[in-house]
């Protein structure tokens, strides 16, 4: 056993890329990728068309001559090929499927954070209001000061009939 201390690793740089076995892919388009063979999949025409290929495969293995069939009656081939079919299909549904959550939690999130808003707006135009009513309590309106104005005209009426009013001298005729 060697007592040898390993080399030490410098935290300021970074590390040398590691060599990967597996080939890298963009998850970005391979996602927008899925959710189209999901949506084909998802469609009346991709049943018909699946059930058209099913129909010539049959009649093919079963009506053409025996050197051209290649799938004999069990229809293994064919077996086999739904199945890899079935076992692709799944899991990109289940992949777009995902995509779609997550969008649908982003669009959730931007509704809540909105709808947030939008109560703190119409509490706040709310307050506005209430404070404009209790200003205008205060505020003189024009039926108001009619109805002061014709109690003052009504008051001096009675104090010119109580205290006629006797001119002192001689009146000019632009005086009024």
């Amino acid at each position: 056993m060697s007592t040898e201390p390993s080399p030490r690793r410098r935290l300021d740089q970074p590390r040398a890329p590691r060599r990967r076995f597996l080939p890298e892919y963009d998850p970005e388009s391979f996602g927008r990728l899925s959710e189209q063979v999901a949506r084909f999949l998802g469609t009346g025409r991709f049943i018909v068309w699946m059930t058209v290929v099913i129909i010539v495969w049959v009649v093919w293995n079963t009506m053409a001559p025996s050197a051209w069939r290649f799938d004999p009656f069990p229809f293994i081939f064919l077996t086999l090929v739904l199945s890899l079919q079935a076992s692709y299909a799944a899991p990109l549904i289940l992949l777009a499927q995902n995509r779609q959550d997550d969008r649908d939690r982003v669009n959730l999130e931007q509704d809540r954070k909105q709808n947030e808003r939008s109560i703190a707006d119409t509490e706040y135009l709310t307050r506005e209001i209430a404070s404009l009513r209790m200003g205008l309590g205060e505020v003189a309106t024009r039926d108001w000061i009619r109805s002061e104005l014709q109690d003052l005209v009504r008051e001096l009426d009675k104090q010119r009939s109580v205290f006629p009013y006797e001119p002192s001298g001689p009146r000019d005729e632009g005086d009024r």
